[in-house]
């Protein structure tokens, strides 16, 4: 799939706020994958990543998966060996409210990810969180099956498939 989500923003420009939303920039850019686009699929946890891992463990082929870890900076939530979980099983990329680990070799992982920073630290696993919850942070909702857009310059949520 093609797109600059600049070209995104001006070929929906009537849509923007509603249809069409961009999230604050926020994230730093992680992984082998630049751009990536796909459903959402939505996670809530807090510094335990437990639920991450069986999310990737499933097939991903056209998703994206979408962690509210509460924007915590105390500790990672996805590093290289979930990375390459995700890769694995298809996954399209991953959008953070947290921090990641491990991001050289990530860096290194065909996959998307997008984080607020990096920690060195691993989650404690209690395998506590809610899955396919509407999310909300960097000034956008998230639900499950709507669509992320992801590249250089930013992230978008859309209501449906833009391209």
């Amino acid at each position: 799939m093609q797109f600059k989500t600049p070209d995104l923003c001006d070929q929906y420009e009537a849509e923007l706020g509603s249809a069409v939303r961009v999230v604050a920039p926020m994230f730093k850019r992680y992984g082998g994958r630049a751009a990536f686009a796909g459903e959402i699929v939505t996670l809530k946890i807090f510094e335990d990543n437990t639920l991450v891992r069986e999310i990737f463990n499933e097939p991903g082929h056209g998703k994206v998966l979408v962690i509210d870890g509460g924007g915590s900076l105390r500790c990672a939530l996805v590093g290289d060996q979930l990375a390459i979980l995700a890769h694995k099983n298809g996954w399209e990329g991953v959008v953070v409210y947290g921090c990641i680990r491990d991001s050289a070799d990530i860096n290194g992982i065909g996959i998307g990810v997008r984080a607020l920073d990096t920690h060195p630290q691993k989650t404690v696993k209690k395998g506590i969180g809610e899955r396919n919850l509407k999310l909300s942070f960097g000034g956008v909702s998230f639900a499950p099956g709507e669509w992320l857009y992801a590249d250089e310059d930013g992230v978008l949520v859309a209501s449906r498939p833009l391209c």
